[in-house]
């Protein structure tokens, strides 16, 4: 697998979850792990991209991971990688950076 096929999708919502008390949102949490991996990773390509479950979802796959959200089989917000779950909820680096370099990605 080449870098540039690396996805990472975060899935939230604009309200706070509710079992995330004092947890960024979930928009803030995109902005915030974008710009992490971005320092950490420099050189490396990939695509992010933040899915709001309470808007409209023409995407099928998205659309299904959505509901699974809405209908509280996870925490939001959700972290994927290459549509495999790395984090919910209260999102930590460390997993997140473990996936990425598992997957090639060098730190600078």
């Amino acid at each position: 697998m080449t870098n540039n096929s690396i996805s990472i999708e975060i899935f939230g919502a604009s309200v706070q979850c509710a079992s995330c008390v004092n947890a960024p949102s979930s928009k803030d949490t995109f902005e915030w792990l974008k710009a992490a991996i971005d320092r950490k990773y420099p050189n490396n390509p990939y695509n992010i991209s933040y899915i709001d479950i309470e808007q409209p979802i023409e995407n099928d796959r998205h659309a299904k991971w959505a509901q699974r959200v809405m209908d509280d089989e996870f925490f939001y917000p959700l972290v994927l990688i290459n549509n495999e779950v790395i984090g919910e909820g209260y999102i930590q680096l460390k997993p997140i950076y473990q996936e990425l370099e598992k997957l090639g990605f060098l730190p600078a």
